[in-house]
């Protein structure tokens, strides 16, 4: 229970900043007794209320207090979009991993070598392997033909999940999900930050973010932005408006913008900052692909 000076904290968070988060139902409130002040289990609350899960309120939360001690009390209504206030590292740690360009430009996530080698030869700067089999031997195939088929494009190439495959191929880098992310050994983390390889990350709330942000990847996704069929997601779709806020924060990376994002939705997620925006079917279920990658890529100008 909120005491009546917390309750008055988050009801005048919630009459500032709710109407900028709209369609999200409340989510349950996690535990706000350990939190350290009134500032952060109000704010923790307002967050729950505004359809943050549980894990993204509280890391809003503490957010909200470590601004209010570093400011020595700045305005309380603000929304926090400091790197610093969430406990990220400076952008010069030296064990972050490679740079990638800061704009990736379009970003094509395929299926197998030959569509990548198709829309990199059509001009997309940016290209992933996506390629799902429990075959080993294929795995490796696949991966050595995705990184031939870019050679000479210019097209960088992200290997999705098969990051030792992508090591042993001379990929650019390599993309990882969270969940693959938090099961890497730290010995497998090393020798893949070791390789050279740049590292993308996906990321669906501030939570994950902050916990993206620990290991230094090369890029961080944001989404998914829209409703996507391509698979199941535990996470309901962030929105533009939480898009907006996210970029700002980690602004300090380059970010790819994921999810159900077709062409008519490129000029409000581009106008979000980032650098890049990730598609599948726009390309993959387009009539004439080439035209379709083409067209995208024009929006982006």
């Amino acid at each position: 229970m909120l005491t009546t000076e917390e309750q008055a904290i988050a009801q005048q968070l919630l009459a500032v900043h709710a109407q900028n988060f709209p369609g999200f139902e409340p989510q349950p409130c996690p535990e706000l007794a350990p939190l350290p002040s009134a500032l952060a289990r109000a704010a923790t609350y307002a967050c729950s209320q505004m359809g943050f899960i549980a894990a993204d309120a509280q890391c809003l939360g503490l957010a909200w207090e470590r601004r209010y001690q570093r400011t020595a009390g700045a305005a309380q209504t603000t929304w926090p979009d400091e790197p610093a206030d969430f406990g990220m590292r400076p952008s010069d740690t030296p064990t972050r991993f490679p740079a990638c360009p800061q704009t990736l430009g379009l970003y094509a996530v395929l299926p197998d070598a030959a569509w990548v080698g198709r829309m990199a030869r059509a001009g997309v700067p940016t290209v992933q392997l996506r390629f799902k089999s429990t075959d080993a031997t294929a795995v490796r195939r696949e991966v050595r033909a995705a990184v031939d088929a870019v050679a000479g494009t210019g097209a960088l190439l992200f290997i999705n999940d098969h990051w030792q495959e992508a090591i042993d191929a001379g990929a650019y880098g390599v993309h990882l999900g969270q969940e693959d992310l938090d099961a890497l050994e730290p010995a497998s983390l090393e020798n893949l930050r070791r390789s050279g390889l740049r590292l993308g990350v996906s990321t669906h709330g501030y939570a994950e973010m902050v916990r993206a942000d620990i290991v230094g990847p090369s890029y961080i996704a944001l989404g998914a932005v829209f409703p996507t069929t391509l698979k199941r997601m535990a996470t309901a779709p962030q929105g533009l408006q939480r898009l907006y806020a996210y970029a700002r924060l980690m602004r300090h990376y380059p970010l790819v913008a994921i999810g159900g994002i077709g062409l008519d939705a490129f000029p409000s997620v581009w106008a979000s900052g980032v650098g890049s925006i990730a598609v599948v079917r726009a390309l993959v279920a387009a009539a004439n692909p080439d035209a379709a990658a083409a067209e995208l890529m024009a929006a982006m100008r």
